[in-house]
């Protein structure tokens, strides 16, 4: 039964692409059967036949369907039961994310996003470099085990980290949140000495895009842009369920695009950059603002006048009470946020955008204004089949992108 939501911000087209899409990959339809014609196809789900036609000519791009010339008919695409073959015959990568206080590592599954074995550890980031990859290594053996693995069943393993890197020399470069800022540090060699196995690096950023472009809200688009909003903003682009690295891995800092050249400074030594209006940070100094200038505001009540406690959760609770202040802070952010997706739009054109990170928690009071900067300022781009909603993932992502690079990268060098 294909059931879509009209009501929902998700496309038609992409709905229907994707509740086919799952069709196929649980085995509904085999090599060379016929799944519906277009007219069968308009009358079930009681869509217009632009919409079946666009959702059935991306799966035929992706070669998942094959056309029956002359009939308007479509049939599951051999070529897509030998790569389901091949997915599931390759072996379970480990993927290891490395925030400042806690290292996450699971066993997954690099076909569904799948995880198993998940632990966390502190990272004790004090001890330095050598100290923290000895514990991911550590690590590495508890998820083994955990997810009932054999070593030979591990096909390598995947790190994640929160800042600069080079993952063509397997350096990372700089990573601001943990002492020493790990400035040149030969991770991928120490940490496969370590743990035995081949290990590809990558930026958190860009390990939470890739996951969500393979195996989440992106999940089927050709080309995907990913935001993660918190402390900072970082990001990245998945194009064809590839990773788009440019120079040395940088591609993707889509927080330090400029936004207003006279904006407030930033950390990266620029100014006005999108990170400096729409980052956790900047949306909790617009609610302390507010308090301090006296403005008719709740936010300094709900936190008993102590604004070291005023968060971005804060002001969106506020909003929700009616609080016109909080919600127009909110509007701000989400305008800011807004103009920075309009330009990736405007230049990459992708299928999807996909924001998550802890500030993407308050939901549609920050989507609807970024998607109303979307339709009015990308004019030269058909915004209707853009879609811009949340990610699917959770916290997991990470983890599950960096398992899914180390695959692709890992298996390209064999």
């Amino acid at each position: 039964m294909l059931a879509l939501e009209p009501d929902s911000p998700v496309p038609l087209h992409y709905q229907l692409e994707q509740a086919l899409k799952d069709q196929l990959e649980s085995g509904r339809w085999k090599p060379g059967q016929m799944i519906a014609s277009e007219r069968e196809l308009m009358r079930a789900v009681r869509v217009s036949r632009a919409t079946v036609r666009q959702a059935l000519a991306s799966l035929t791009q992706q070669g998942l369907l094959e056309r029956v010339h002359g009939r308007g008919t479509f049939v599951a695409s051999p070529r897509f039961e030998q790569e389901r073959i091949r997915m599931s015959e390759r072996p379970t990568y480990i993927g290891i994310d490395l925030g400042g206080t806690k290292i996450a590592g699971a066993a997954v599954d690099v076909a569904s996003g799948a995880l198993s074995g998940r632990r966390v550890v502190a990272t004790e980031a004090h001890g330095g470099p050598e100290a923290v990859m000895a514990r991911m290594a550590e690590l590495v053996e508890e998820v083994r085990h955990a997810a009932g693995l054999e070593r030979g069943e591990v096909g390598g393993v995947g790190l994640g980290v929160p800042g600069v890197t080079d993952p063509a020399a397997g350096l990372t470069l700089f990573l601001p949140n943990l002492p020493t800022a790990w400035r040149g540090v030969p991770v991928v060699a120490t940490l496969g000495r370590l743990s035995g196995y081949g290990v590809a690096l990558i930026n958190d950023a860009r390990a939470f895009t890739l996951a969500e472009a393979t195996v989440g809200a992106g999940r089927g688009a050709r080309t995907v842009v990913g935001l993660t909003l918190g402390t900072g903003i970082g990001g990245g682009i998945a194009i064809e369920g590839h990773l788009h690295l440019g120079i040395d891995g940088t591609a993707g800092e889509v927080g330090h695009q400029t936004i207003d050249p006279n904006g407030p400074p930033c950390g990266c030594g620029n100014r006005g950059c999108l990170e400096a209006f729409a980052s956790g940070p900047a949306i909790t100094a617009l609610g302390v603002k507010a308090v301090l200038q006296g403005l008719t505001t709740r936010i300094g009540a709900m936190v008993e006048h102590d604004l070291n406690r005023i968060t971005p959760e804060t002001i969106w609770q506020a909003a929700e009470e009616g609080d016109e202040v909080a919600a127009e802070i909110l509007e701000r952010s989400g305008s800011y946020l807004g103009v920075g997706v309009a330009n990736l739009v405007s230049i990459l054109s992708p299928d999807r955008v996909v924001i998550g990170g802890g500030v993407a928690r308050l939901g549609e009071r920050l989507l609807e204004p970024v998607r109303a900067q979307v339709r009015a300022r990308c004019n030269a781009t058909p915004v209707d089949r853009v879609s811009v909603g949340l990610a699917a993932l959770g916290p997991e992502a990470g983890v599950v992108g960096a398992a899914i690079w180390a695959a692709q990268r890992l298996e390209r060098a064999a």
